[in-house]
């Protein structure tokens, strides 16, 4: 299938930034970029991008307006004191990448609808090196209309991922996959920790036993996110009763010279449910502490 080239402006050239407008110049679309420090965009103007001398001027440019900045707060002042309003933004789509909450989306949707554009919210899962690889992917959410038109440009960033017509659920889900890997982070430098207080390397034992043994922990998750969905909490292996009968992670760790504050939240959290009655559940069942029905 041939894509359909299209003019884009690209506002905010960090390192994401400038990855975002480099792969929409590989898909051979026409790339106007700004910057608050103009200088960054000299490689990009290079390759063939157009650079523009104002929010104004990029955004009059592009039937797509893709914005990536640091910080949520910005990007309201900025289109003010650039002058963009409804002349600029009539008939074209924001596409917003930048870091915020779901309130944020929702509340900058409105801005920019009001102003006649459509507007995608959208969550990047990817670091800027890999861009463009078959590792990415982008969560979005916001007009489907918009999405479904202009879905042969966002493809060129990464694999694209449509989460639906309400512009928070793009920051939502990202953040929600960023707990699942802080997560993981968290049980990762545990686990170093105790493998280097008895001398060991920490590098052999992730390669050879952490990372296979947490791939195969990883394809329990399936199940145990039905059982999320269901309610129904009920288990075959481990009951939390018998996980939580003897704290000897925490006993080893601390006679081992770790502290077990990565850890200790868990572990409260598993002996909290059984004193509440539900020891014969197994870890699933967590979710009703942090989440109650």
């Amino acid at each position: 299938m041939t894509t359909v080239k299209k003019s884009v402006a690209v506002l905010g050239l960090g390192s994401m930034g400038a990855a975002l407008a480099d792969a929409l110049l590989v898909a051979g679309h026409e790339v106007t970029v700004w910057n608050r420090t103009p200088g960054r965009a000299e490689g990009l103007v290079a390759r063939g991008a157009r650079r523009a001398g104002s929010v104004a001027e990029a955004v009059t440019a592009g039937e797509i307006v893709l914005v990536c900045i640091l910080d949520y707060g910005d990007i309201g002042p900025l289109l003010e004191q650039q002058g963009v309003g409804r002349a600029a933004l009539q008939g074209r789509v924001v596409v917003n990448v930048t870091n915020g909450s779901p309130e944020e989306a929702c509340a900058m949707a409105e801005r920019v609808t009001g102003l006649g554009a459509a507007y995608l919210d959208g969550g990047i899962m990817a670091v800027p090196e890999i861009i463009a690889s078959p590792e990415a992917f982008v969560l979005y959410s916001g007009s489907r209309e918009a999405f479904e038109a202009h879905r042969g440009v966002l493809d060129a960033f990464a694999r694209s991922v449509y989460l639906g017509e309400d512009p928070g659920l793009a920051p939502l889900h990202d953040l929600a996959l960023l707990s699942g890997m802080y997560g993981m982070f968290g049980g990762f430098l545990h686990a170093a920790a105790l493998v280097r207080s008895a001398g060991g390397s920490v590098e052999e034992f992730t390669t050879t036993l952490l990372q296979p043994w947490l791939g195969a922990m990883a394809g329990g998750l399936p199940a145990m996110a039905a059982q999320i969905d269901s309610g129904d909490y009920g288990v075959t292996g481990s009951p939390l009763a018998m996980q939580v009968s003897h704290d000897s992670i925490g006993e080893v760790s601390r006679a081992q010279g770790v502290s077990p504050e990565l850890f200790a939240p868990l572990f409260a959290l598993m002996e909290r449910r059984v004193a509440d009655g539900h020891g014969s559940e197994g870890l699933a069942g967590l979710v009703e502490l942090v989440h109650p029905r």
